[in-house]
């Protein structure tokens, strides 16, 4: 990890998810279900492969995320989710609320976030308890 420019709170996790593609990456393995390099080609924001290989691997290095060869491919490789990845998604959610209050959210991903955000800290823990599963068990 490189030194931070400042030791604000703030600061810190935008050294780490600060940029677009690292939180749109982390919102796909959460929420979209994603785990392979193609799928998160494949998302509507259209990322390059070259940026996607370049956060997979920063993700990677902070600890969010984990890769391991996928037990049916072995020549496959799936990206899970770590308790540290996991742990963030209370911010994503918060950064939701943020976006249905002061912009214009597609209705179908707006109907989603709105459901999860009024379901409280009970539905976010319930979700976080769910990709602990898919994500954090399946690394061991």
């Amino acid at each position: 990890m490189k030194t931070p420019r400042s030791h604000c709170p703030q600061n810190l996790i935008l050294e780490v998810i600060g940029d677009k593609w690292s939180i749109l990456i982390i919102r796909d393995l959460m929420i979209n279900g994603k785990h392979y390099f193609r799928e998160f080609l494949q998302s509507e924001e259209k990322i390059a492969s070259n940026i996607l290989s370049s956060r997979l691997k920063s993700l990677e290095k902070e600890g969010l995320i984990h890769k391991s060869n996928d037990p049916e491919h072995k020549q496959k490789i799936r990206y899970l989710l770590t308790q540290k990845g996991i742990d963030l998604f209370p911010i994503l959610m918060e950064m939701a609320r943020w976006s249905l209050k002061y912009k214009e959210v597609d209705p179908s991903d707006a109907k989603r976030a709105q459901a999860i955000l009024n379901g409280g800290s009970n539905e976010i823990q319930s979700l976080m308890q769910e990709m602990q599963k898919d994500h954090v068990h399946n690394v061991l």
